[in-house]
């Protein structure tokens, strides 16, 4: 008969951290250990280590996931509202273009950094760190 391993076996490395809290820091824009600090210096450039706590931050690697959540987001929500005011409306061809593209647009810088945030936090919460 074999031995059924313990769950301290499994268990390779420092705990998780709190998921929601960090998550909820980092959509802000926060450091996501201790929620005061800056996580961006720019629009989209993360800061290497928080300025209040000192957290490393430099290991964070979001790559092209935001932008790709960004993309399913507006486009589901464009997509569907285009729908809706072309059958009700019936609109010009101008009209709709000019209008979803500029709300395409803003709801994509605005989704953005919220994503990326999130991607983050997530990362930072399951210790996992990028290469």
């Amino acid at each position: 008969m074999t031995d059924i391993p313990s769950q301290e076996a499994f268990e390779a490395g420092p705990p998780n951290r709190p998921t929601w809290p960090a998550l909820h820091r980092t959509m802000t824009g926060h450091c996501p250990n201790c929620g005061e600090g800056k996580l961006y210096t720019g629009y989209l450039n993360l800061a290497k280590s928080c300025a209040c706590c000192g957290e490393d931050l430099s290991h964070a690697r979001a790559e092209d996931g935001p932008a790709y959540l960004t993309i399913l987001v507006v486009a589901k929500i464009l997509g569907t509202l285009m729908l809706y005011v072309f059958e009700k409306y019936q609109p010009g061809p101008w009209s709709i273009a000019i209008g979803f593209s500029l709300a395409a647009i803003a709801l994509s810088l605005v989704l953005l950094p919220l994503f990326k945030g999130m991607i983050v936090g997530i990362q930072w919460a399951k210790r996992m760190h990028g290469f």
